[in-house]
């Protein structure tokens, strides 16, 4: 892990800054320095978290006998890392109780989409719903999709053991976010996003940190943000 006495002063880093744009007041300058010496500090801390994230000790063996069905097939929970030893697994709340399926999800993976065979140069990327395949590849098309690796979750049990199902035994959708490695022949979970509703600071939605939806990067970086009562759609027309 970096040795932060190595570092230099976010504020020193900072002061070497000489961006300067047209007409910009000196109270925006200054204000603009203090804010450029938190995003370095903001930096160095999302990178402290990642190393302690890479750093963690092997997770819990992948015992489930877990069947999906993908577009080529019938997939056992192996076969969902191809030729990698690393598979990230998002659960997509579309379940087939489902009429529709989750915006926040569906926005989420269309960003992926086009980073997806970025993506897949170093892990492999499964997205996992418990609606029929048929249904779901209907549904890449409408949306457009064409990179995301989409899996049907046959009979519920991997949903059910890594909290896609409602935790509180309902038959409702969870988005969950999984990372699991193969080492020397055994799958193991090696990391799951934990922030939830019991997590969430007063008047904020429930989110993780780094956000994985670039959508909320994006807003984050304007006067507006992200609002209290905006989120996407499915359909604009």
């Amino acid at each position: 892990m970096t040795d932060p006495a190595a570092l230099v002063p976010a504020a020193e880093l900072a002061a070497r800054n000489r961006l300067r744009f047209p007409n910009e007041s000196d109270a925006y300058r200054r204000a603009r320095q203090a804010l450029l010496a938190e995003e370095i500090e903001l930096r160095r801390h999302i990178e402290r978290v990642a190393e302690m994230r890479r750093a963690l000790p092997p997770g819990g063996a992948v015992t489930g006998d877990y069947r999906f069905e993908g577009t080529q097939g019938p997939v056992d929970f192996a076969g969902l890392f191809g030729d990698k030893q690393t598979l990230v697994v998002y659960s997509w709340m579309f379940g087939p109780q489902r009429a529709r399926p989750c915006p926040m999800c569906t926005s989420l993976l269309s960003a992926w989409d086009g980073e997806a065979r970025d993506i897949g140069q170093r892990v492999a990327l499964a997205v996992v719903a418990r609606s029929p395949i048929d249904r779901l590849t209907a549904f890449a098309r409408e949306r457009g999709w064409r990179h995301l690796r989409l899996y049907s979750d046959l009979d519920g049990a991997y949903s059910r053991d890594y909290f896609a199902v409602d935790a509180q035994g309902g038959d409702g959708d969870q988005a969950a976010f999984n990372v699991f490695t193969r080492r020397d022949g055994v799958i193991r979970h090696f990391w799951s996003g934990e922030m939830g509703f019991e997590t969430a600071d007063p008047g904020q939605d429930p989110r993780g940190a780094p956000d994985l939806m670039p959508l909320w990067t994006v807003l984050d970086c304007t006067p507006e943000g992200r609002g209290t009562d905006w989120y996407p759609s499915l359909d604009y027309a």
